[in-house]
């Protein structure tokens, strides 16, 4: 596999699983505390019945959904314990595997992290921190406005358009190859070439720059790089087993909205932190009760610029913060997402923590994504019971 062709649906199942292979990678330590053990508890889950999106649906179980979505790991938590741990297609216990836009949510945590620490204000300027953004169409953007995703940028995600800004990304730091319209600048030149076409504060649009510039910031607010950051803030508290891996620019810059590895387990450590009040499984906190409760508070404010989004998010009545989908407002569900099926499912009520890795050929595939968010649904409605 090739920077050229390790995104070819044939490909990705493989290319996945061995990021390091095609690209460069930085270690994000674990730190050396003691890993946290999951006690295993096994249950019969796969039999549950999927709801319906509509009375055409077929019948489906959750076995049956992860049959059909192209699942390279899967993982249900509850409270601390595994009820259900399947692997697919040559991944282990010990494999690595792209999260694509899970990353986001990681990055997301350590900007609360830095905020709980004093060393940042999501109401400040961007530009405070950062301040070669006032050249730029960030200029006047709060990093409130970048974390969820209603800056004004003009950046087109549109994954199947090759002139798409999110593809001239990957040209820019080397994970696509140079066609001459951007050149390998680098992930913070790109960024600086980035145009408004709105007011900032506004709609929701996603837009995975987002989280590049706050990857910047965070870097700056916190002196140190991602890496490090990452490790000392998140990684290093939760009982990993393992590193994480984060892709990098050819500067060493980290791919900050995609370019995250991980294994099965340790998301599920990391996602039980926001189950369970920000606190992790080893008992340190990792954000604050307050960021925590900030992410999952309902708004109005948030539903409309959700829902007046310009692309249509097929999820009425959903709404994004600090780096995170709630794909309704019934559940109150955080979800992490991230393209070609990557999913941390996370809903305090029955303290559940659900993890899907796939390689779905297409990156975006709503009839792949729903039925799996509607799978966890079940099983969440089953523990509840």
């Amino acid at each position: 596999m090739t920077i050229a062709n390790w995104q070819y649906p044939e490909n990705i199942q493989r290319s996945f699983q061995n990021i390091a292979r095609i690209h460069p990678t930085a270690k994000v330590s674990r730190g050396d505390g003691p890993i946290v053990k999951l006690h295993i508890s096994e249950a019969e889950l796969g039999k549950l019945e999927v709801a319906k999106a509509n009375y055409t649906d077929p019948s489906q179980t959750v076995r049956g959904v992860l049959h059909a979505t192209n699942t390279d790991g899967f993982l249900v938590m509850h409270n601390g314990r595994i009820l259900w741990e399947k692997y697919n297609n040559t991944m282990t216990s010990t494999t690595d595997h792209l999260l694509m836009s899970v990353s986001k949510t990681l990055v997301g945590t350590v900007i609360g992290a830095l905020q709980d620490a004093g060393k940042l204000n999501v109401d400040e300027l961007a530009s405070t921190y950062v301040p070669a953004l006032r050249q730029s169409g960030y200029a006047g953007a709060k990093v409130r406005d970048i974390l969820d995703m209603r800056s004004g940028i003009k950046f087109s995600e549109e994954y199947l358009d090759p002139n798409a800004e999110v593809r001239l990304l990957e040209e820019a730091i080397g994970w696509a190859p140079a066609r001459g319209a951007i050149g390998q600048v680098g992930m913070y030149d790109f960024l600086l070439t980035l145009k408004a076409k709105g007011p900032h504060g506004g709609v929701f649009e996603y837009r995975s720059c987002e989280t590049d510039v706050l990857g910047w910031i965070a870097e700056s607010a916190g002196g140190a790089p991602m890496r490090e950051l990452l490790s000392e803030y998140v990684w290093a508290k939760i009982g990993a087993q393992q590193d994480l891996v984060m892709g990098v620019d050819q500067f060493g810059t980290g791919m900050f909205d995609g370019g995250l590895n991980a294994t099965l387990r340790d998301l599920a450590r990391f996602g039980h932190i926001y189950v369970n009040g920000g606190r992790a499984l080893t008992g340190k906190q990792v954000v604050s009760t307050e960021w925590v409760d900030d992410t999952f508070a309902q708004s109005q404010e948030l539903f409309d610029a959700f829902a007046k989004s310009p692309g249509d998010n097929m999820m009425p009545g959903g709404r994004y913060r600090n780096q995170i989908w709630f794909p309704n407002g019934q559940t109150n569900v955080a979800v992490a997402l991230g393209i070609h099926g990557q999913m941390i499912y996370m809903d305090p009520a029955t303290k559940l923590v659900g993890v899907k890795l796939s390689s779905w050929p297409l990156p975006q595939d709503a009839s792949k994504l729903f039925p799996t968010l509607r799978a966890f649904e079940a099983i969440s409605r089953h523990l509840a019971a």
